[in-house]
């Protein structure tokens, strides 16, 4: 009985490659977040203005990517669509690596990080933070327990021990509880008009129910090059289909937004969407991101819709990073900077993210990259094991 760890150890001389790659990218992050932790938050683009920036931009991103993950668990056991048997454990490990860089964006992003034991040292109900740091821990618990346990049972030939039943069911609510949870954190702020929107939470559901799947597709196709495990045609397929649905209805709630704000004509809500699409008081270093972002997934919507396009993988693959990158910067910097720009009092102070910043950052998606690579291998492995 060799143990699991030990199929994350063997591999060729790119798989070693590849993990010494990532560690230079998390060591060089590391010194420079030590350099944040001696300076302070100085040295990111925040302000008194623009007081989350690109760390919490990519938290929110990433629990929509976690969220996501739930995607090939929920027709699994709730549709008895058992194509997605061959791929689950793969949505699994990425909703792992993707928590875990949640949590670290978080403790990069407080200028002092012991500061996070405050919110266990003194709990309270009525903050959404709190509730945050449950779900999210709880998730992560959820998808190592489940993952861990049906993975190694796989190994073995024999079936899943039948108190993971129940578990694996309450992951499918947590994962839209985890994704709710950090709408609810910009929602629940009235001062900021563009994220004062009951449609926030389904807007952040829809994204990373798109962000998610098409993220799994890309390395479901990185498999398959890479290894003796095939995910599957038809899974990829079925998992595109949901992806095409996804990037179409959150495309569809983001023009929702622009209609309440634009047809109801109240500054507070129409100042945020043209900072952020035509620039405001001659300000608008977003307004090319954004253009990109939703050309980008109006394209992913046309090649994912027609099912000539669809069915051609190199063409998908193409629709998934447009998918991805489009949801990333919508969500990311355009859901951080336009709800703090122009600020409550009308002004309007730009934010950019600094050098050290992004280095920190691409770092955590280091650590991320790290985790997903030696987890996804050991899923292989016990794949290749089982099928040989």
């Amino acid at each position: 009985e060799v143990h699991m760890l030990e199929l994350a150890i063997k591999g060729s001389k790119k798989y070693y490659g590849w993990l010494a790659v990532l560690l230079g990218i998390i060591g060089i992050g590391f010194l420079v977040y030590l350099k944040q932790l001696d300076f302070g938050l100085g040295i990111t683009g925040m302000s008194r203005d623009v007081s989350w920036g690109f760390y919490i931009a990519q938290l929110t991103f990433l629990v929509g990517v976690a969220a996501g993950g739930v995607m090939v668990v929920l027709p699994y056991y709730l549709h008895d669509y058992k194509a997605f048997g061959r791929i689950t454990i793969l949505g699994e490990f990425l909703a792992i690596a993707a928590i875990v860089m949640c949590i670290l964006f978080v403790l990069v992003d407080l200028g002092q990080p012991m500061r996070v034991f405050n919110t266990l040292l003194y709990p309270s109900p009525n903050s959404v933070l709190f509730f945050d740091i449950i779900v999210l821990q709880g998730y992560l618990f959820i998808n190592l327990i489940v993952g861990w346990n049906v993975l190694e049972a796989e190994r073995n030939q024999t079936h899943y021990q039948p108190w993971l039943k129940p578990i694996i069911y309450l992951s499918i609510p947590w994962a839209v509880s985890i994704h709710t949870v950090t709408a609810f954190l910009y929602a629940g702020l009235p001062g900021r008009h563009f994220w004062l929107t009951a449609v926030l939470a389904p807007r952040f559901l829809a994204s990373a129910f798109a962000a998610g799947p098409a993220l799994l597709i890309l390395l479901c196709l990185i498999v398959r090059r890479v290894s003796n495990f095939d995910p599957g045609r038809e899974q990829i397929q079925s998992l595109a289909k949901i992806v095409a649905y996804a990037i179409c209805i959150n495309v569809f709630l983001f023009l929702c937004e622009v209609f309440t704000g634009f047809y109801s004509n109240i500054p507070g809500h129409m100042d945020h969407i043209k900072y952020l699409f035509v620039g405001l008081h001659g300000h608008g270093s977003l307004v090319p991101f954004m253009w990109t972002a939703y050309a980008l997934m109006l394209i992913a919507i046309i090649l994912l819709v027609n099912p000539i396009t669809r069915k051609n993988e190199g063409v998908l693959a193409v629709a998934c990073i447009f998918t991805f990158t489009g949801t990333w910067i919508d969500k990311g910097l355009g859901m951080i900077s336009g709800g703090f720009v122009p600020n409550p009092l009308h002004q309007v102070n730009e934010y950019a993210p600094t050098i050290p910043e992004l280095a920190i950052s691409l770092g955590v998606y280091g650590i991320g990259a790290l985790i997903l690579t030696i987890f996804f291998k050991m899923a292989v492995s016990v794949k290749e094991e089982v099928g040989a």
